[in-house]
């Protein structure tokens, strides 16, 4: 079981107070807690923050982990004896933006990584060969996307088309 210290409200409408127990992570906010471990008022100035250090740190001895806003509060009420460790929440490591390769940029990327270097005159004319399928690879792509415009662009009737619908061609066929 997977025991979080957490904030659970209490109070009325429009009038929030919160207590601090220690639940398991599965169950609702405001769902049946293990212990009640102190309060947090934040309408009153300053807010009230009372926590029962003891019982704190034995749940975290027991391997609960504090929620952000619990490690927050424990900081404002002055309890340095929690392990920093446990108090900070663990940084999610940030995914580095992926970079967008085409695929003719990998696979010359992949191409000069795989073959060792080899003499100049050599590199001379595999240079001249991807520029040759550079261009070809531009016009394929040029030839596609004319096509997907006509695609989605109404055709106007051509004379073939209207010949093919008559009611004479019809009959002919």
């Amino acid at each position: 079981m997977a025991v979080r210290i957490r904030l659970t409200r209490v109070g009325a409408t429009k009038r929030p107070s919160y207590r601090v127990v220690a639940i398991d992570s599965r169950r609702p906010r405001d769902g049946r807690s293990l212990e009640i471990l102190g309060f947090y008022d934040p309408l009153t100035d300053p807010a009230t923050v009372q926590i029962d250090a003891d019982r704190l740190n034995a749940w975290i001895a027991k391997g609960a982990r504090p929620s952000d806003t619990v490690g927050k509060l424990m900081r404002q009420a002055g309890m340095a004896s929690a392990p920093a460790a446990v108090v900070a929440a663990p940084a999610k490591p940030k995914a580095a933006p992926k970079t967008t390769r085409t695929r003719k940029a990998s696979a010359k990327a992949a191409a000069a990584k795989a073959a060792p270097a080899e003499a100049a005159p050599a590199e001379a004319a595999t240079a001249d060969e991807s520029a040759e399928a550079t261009t070809a690879d531009e016009s394929a792509e040029a030839t596609t996307a004319d096509e997907s415009a006509e695609a989605t662009t109404p055709e106007e009737s051509t004379p073939e088309d209207s010949e093919a619908t008559t009611p004479e061609a019809k009959a002919e066929e």
